[in-house]
Formats: structure tokens, C-alpha cells, sequence
């Protein structure tokens, strides 16, 4: 019974989650100018911890992962104790909490600057995937179960199979390793009513991601979403590009 009272916020709750996306976005944008080859992941870790700490979020939401080179394919990676290349990636999936409500952001990034022609075209699936997931969603009806009428899960993973192969010719379905989204609230795993189609004032994530391990290039794009009254998707950390050409320009300062 709590679990069910949990699954729709009401204003407030959705305003404190709001800060605390707002204070993880500042984040974000602070690790895109810091990172480049030579750097080491907890050196991003801590910046991170420290912008959101100066915008009122009193403790992480959820360990930080920092993951570069191979470790950008190792699903809750929190090492943080790698120096970044020149030629990698590095996913970055860290965010705090505010007020105890929780906020869960994931950006990946090329450490030189500038993604590779099969980074970009990873990336771009990525995303891609994410785009097609928010297009389909319809409050009331949408899930994130797998194998469901409406299910928002099956969209993403539809479309990471339909475009892109890997070095051996196979689609990419079997490299999205992990569900497309959860509830975000007083835990960043919130409990939910897991039957409860999505609807309003609930919180959630939609974050698709491959994750090729024989190529060291994992992708990740993790956002953080509210449903409003009247049945809008709401991006609540829209502030924070994902489009690939705007990572390269803010990591160049442009």
C-alpha cells in the first residue's frame, strides 16, 4: 500500500525533485569542461559532488559512476579510479539528492572532445532510442515493462535493433542490458506500483544504452522526467544537451 502511495508525487515532492535535477545539471555542465585525457574519473566524481553540494543537495543520490575506456560498458561501475584516454568515452551517471528526493542523470562523453565516426554512430542510436521512447509515450497507458502492450521499453530496444550492427554483422539489441527506466523519488529506485501504468505525477527515468564490451564503448543517455496534470511528458533535465554536436561544442567552450 505505501509502495502504491509512492508511485504519484503531488507538487511539492515534484518541486524538490526539480531542484535536485536542476543542482545535478549544474553538475554536468561543470564535468564537460573539466574532462580530457589525463584526468583522473574520481577527479569528476568529486567535482560533480561538490557543484550540486554549493546548490543545496545535501549527500548523492546514488554512488557516482565515472566510467572511461572499458569500464564505460560495466553497468554500475564505481571504482572512479581510472585515467581517462585520449580516444575513449566516458559515462558519467551521477546526480544528487535534495531534501531526501532524488534525481538520476547519466551523460556520455569523448574524452578528447570529439567522438569517433563508431562512437558517434553509437551514440546517435542511443539517443535515438530515447527520442523514440518519449515520442511514444502516452500517460495512462505507457509502461516500462518488457513484453507489455505499450510498453516504452519495447519501442527503445526495437529501435536499437533496427539500426546499427556490430563488428560481426548482429544487431544491437543484446548489448541494451538493463530496463529503459525506473521511478525517482525519496530513493532513486523509487517503489512504485509496478503494474500502474505511467500517469501523472509520477517521476521516472528513460535511459537506453549499449554497451559493447570488445570495443570498449559503452553509451549511455540518462534523463530524468515528470508527468504534469494534465498528462504531459515533462524533461525535466532538458537544460543539459545531449545532441553529440552540442557535447563536442560545450566540451570545446563554445
Amino acid at each position: 500500500m505505501v509502495a502504491s502511495l509512492r508511485t504519484t508525487k503531488d507538487p511539492g515532492e515534484a518541486a524538490l525533485v526539480r531542484k535536485a535535477v536542476d543542482a545535478s545539471v549544474a553538475a554536468h555542465f561543470a564535468a564537460f569542461k573539466t574532462v580530457k585525457p589525463g584526468v583522473n574519473e574520481r577527479e569528476i566524481a568529486a567535482l560533480m559532488e561538490y557543484e550540486w553540494g554549493k546548490r543545496g543537495c545535501e549527500r548523492v543520490a546514488y554512488a557516482p559512476i565515472v566510467g572511461s575506456g572499458y569500464f564505460s560498458t560495466v553497468l554500475h561501475y564505481s571504482d572512479d579510479d581510472n585515467v581517462m584516454k585520449s580516444g575513449d568515452v566516458v559515462v558519467i551517471d551521477a546526480a544528487g539528492e535534495y531534501s531526501m528526493y532524488a534525481s538520476d542523470i547519466t551523460r556520455t562523453l569523448p574524452v578528447n572532445g570529439h567522438f569517433t565516426a563508431r562512437q558517434r554512430e553509437i551514440y546517435d542510436i542511443v539517443l535515438g532510442a530515447q527520442r523514440a521512447a518519449e515520442a511514444a509515450f502516452k500517460s495512462g497507458k505507457s509502461t516500462m515493462k518488457r513484453d507489455a502492450p505499450d510498453s516504452l521499453y519495447e519501442v527503445a530496444r526495437d529501435y536499437i535493433n533496427t539500426h546499427g550492427k556490430d563488428l560481426h554483422g548482429e544487431p544491437l539489441g543484446k548489448y541494451f542490458i538493463h530496463g529503459l527506466g525506473h521511478p525517482v523519488g525519496l530513493n532513486v529506485h523509487d517503489a512504485s506500483d509496478p503494474d500502474a501504468p505511467l500517469g501523472p505525477g509520477q517521476v521516472f527515468t528513460i535511459e537506453p544504452g549499449i554497451y559493447i564490451a570488445e570495443e570498449n564503448l559503452g553509451v549511455r543517455i540518462e534523463d530524468d522526467y515528470w508527468v504534469d496534470p494534465d498528462g504531459k511528458l515533462v524533461k525535466l533535465s532538458a537544460a543539459l544537451p545531449s545532441k553529440a554536436e552540442d557535447v563536442e561544442k560545450l566540451m570545446a567552450g563554445k
